[in-house]
């Protein structure tokens, strides 16, 4: 039996067991960890540089991109340290923060992948009203609001996780520390409570979701009611980027979270884990720059002033 007050350190799983695939995976890591920061921080430095993006969607964009910022230096740095030092700890402090500022920057994306359907829905079914219900007050309240929910679900989760006694180890199943592996470690009977916060959690993830799916169906009525074939181009343009953005967000999350428990197995939740908290803060940056004409000529420039 162990007692949770006992633990100063999890274990977590390595990714493999030989020096050479360790290191082959620190190198696998640094890469996609480089390219997401790399991504990231040229798209937040073209929105903040050029006055010609700073509109509401390249605004939410910025505050997207710092959520994949801080989502993905949030497990890859101790991952790849893991994996050059050839260990596997990670203290119960680190851990406790890891679990806090993962749910936090998660939930606040899904929110601010929320705010921008409803951006996009403005911007398309009601463009003369644009400027009246997507003013800077009104992004830098709603951009709050995604920070602020993804902030006060992190607490919650993160004080209610860690206050359950801890009776089957320490050993986890994942390469960085989160909710359903600590529960694994809990006792039986005390857990409920979590898994109470994690159906209201859900719930209002499917409210979201339910949100997305109206703003686009309402999006693509209207789109398809424009009489040009150049407007409608126009406008699936600046709606594709978004809808890619969300569809890898959450076929990732469901894969990984929704998948029935008789195929679940240490290697496949691992591969599922780097899927939805590793593999799209490296690639949105490009989803986002390859079809966006005014983004990449920004990005031209700040490229052309550095270099």
């Amino acid at each position: 039996m162990y007692n949770s007050s006992s633990i100063t350190e999890f274990l977590l799983l390595a990714f493999a067991d030989t020096r050479e695939l360790q290191l082959l995976h620190f190198w696998l890591f640094l890469g996609i960890y480089l390219a997401a920061l790399l991504g990231n921080g040229l798209i937040i430095t073209a929105i903040a540089w050029d006055h010609r993006l700073h509109t509401p969607m390249y605004f939410f964009l910025l505050n997207l991109s710092l959520f994949e910022l801080g989502s993905i230096s949030t497990t890859v740095p101790k991952a790849m340290a893991n994996s050059l030092w050839d260990t596997s700890t990670i203290s119960y402090a680190r851990c406790a923060a890891q679990v806090f500022f993962f749910l936090f920057l998660i939930e606040g994306e899904y929110c601010l992948l929320t705010v921008m359907a409803y951006d996009r829905y403005v911007a398309i079914c009601q463009p003369l009203h644009y400027g009246t219900l997507l003013g800077s007050r009104a992004c830098a309240h709603m951009a709050a609001a995604a920070w602020g929910t993804g902030f006060l679900t992190a607490v919650l989760h993160t004080a209610n996780t860690f206050s359950l006694p801890l009776c089957q180890g320490n050993v986890m199943d994942q390469f960085f520390c989160e909710i359903p592996q600590i529960l694994k470690l809990s006792c039986a009977a005390t857990y409920l409570r979590e898994v109470g916060l994690i159906v209201v959690t859900a719930s209002s993830a499917l409210v979201c979701f339910v949100f997305i799916v109206v703003s686009y169906v309402q999006i693509f009525r209207a789109v398809l009611r424009i009489p040009s074939e150049q407007g409608r181009y126009k406008a699936f343009s600046t709606c594709i980027p978004h809808l890619s953005v969300v569809f890898l967000f959450l076929s990732t999350c469901m894969f990984a979270y929704l998948k029935p428990p008789s195929s679940s197995s240490p290697s496949l939740d691992l591969v599922m884990a780097v899927l939805y908290s590793v593999v799209p803060p490296a690639v949105n940056p490009l989803i986002y720059s390859m079809r966006n004409q005014e983004l990449k000529d920004s990005l031209l420039k700040v490229l052309t002033r550095c270099f």
